[in-house]
């Protein structure tokens, strides 16, 4: 895979890495080409039960690569437009749409800067991990952008419109206790110890039941759009299936033994 998105794949655990440590991860034009490719990758795989995206070195990703940028400025406005478009259409969105698809718990290990496409990035994730020295900005609005990724759509859904409207028209930077109290982040731990709350946090969901984690995902996607009787619906059909699944079973036994039990995922 190539070099500035790495792909690991071990112990059931898909292992995603923004890997532009000297750049701070910044997403250059070759980053979002590597992220489509790779997202693609990893959904045409089923040897995993859970995915980690973090980056390389001491940050996320501190948002768009402004010198790449800047290589399309001399374009015709016109001209800027359509290759700004394309990379978007072609790149960013797909390696979104292709994450939210996933079945599998998405786990973000952040720290240091997480800002423009990093945050959407991290918004689409299921559950992050934060360090305590994690810096958070839409960033956009500072350099004259609206927004991509999702930010629009993660945002109102995690932290309310009014919220949203402020983080990403304002852009101003916000720790880590705020993402917290805001509802963009799970936990936030020191950061000597977020590699080990991330991996705690892994091996539960390794070990839990993963045909009911891919119906939770799916029914939290779709309720913002839903009505309430469609949702109703959708959670009885749900539910259902995962009663029918040899974890079910194995739940209630173990409930009723009082022992921990043994979820294969099926």
């Amino acid at each position: 895979m190539a070099g500035t998105v790495l792909l690991e794949v071990a112990d059931g655990v898909a292992t995603l890495t923004l890997n532009r440590p000297q750049a701070l991860n910044a997403l250059s034009v070759e980053m979002m080409e590597d992220l489509a490719e790779t997202t693609r990758a990893l959904a045409g795989r089923s040897d995993f039960t859970v995915v980690v995206i973090k980056g390389a070195g001491e940050h996320f990703m501190a948002g768009g690569d402004l010198k790449d940028f800047a290589r399309q400025l001399p374009l015709a406005p016109e001209a800027r437009l359509a290759a700004f478009q394309a990379m978007i259409v072609q790149h960013i969105n797909p390696t979104v749409e292709v994450l939210q698809g996933l079945s599998q718990p998405i786990v973000a290990c952040v720290r240091g800067a997480c800002a423009g496409f990093g945050l959407s990035l991290m918004a689409a994730c299921d559950l992050v991990i934060a360090a305590d020295n994690a810096k958070f900005t839409t960033a956009y609005s500072a350099i004259a952008l609206s927004g991509d990724g999702g930010a629009s759509y993660f945002l109102p859904r995690i932290v309310g419109a009014r919220k949203a409207a402020e983080l990403l028209l304002l852009a101003e930077r916000f720790d880590a206790a705020e993402a917290l109290r805001l509802g963009l982040l799970t936990r936030v731990v020191p950061d000597t110890e977020l590699e080990a709350a991330v991996n705690k946090l892994v091996s539960r969901l390794k070990s839990g039941p993963l045909h009911a984690y891919g119906e939770i995902k799916r029914l939290l996607s779709a309720s913002s759009g839903s009505e309430l009787g469609v949702q109703l619906q959708a959670e009885a059909e749900a539910f259902a299936r995962c009663a029918a699944t040899a974890d079910f079973a194995e739940g209630v036994s173990a409930f009723l033994d009082k022992r921990t039990p043994g979820f294969q995922g099926r």
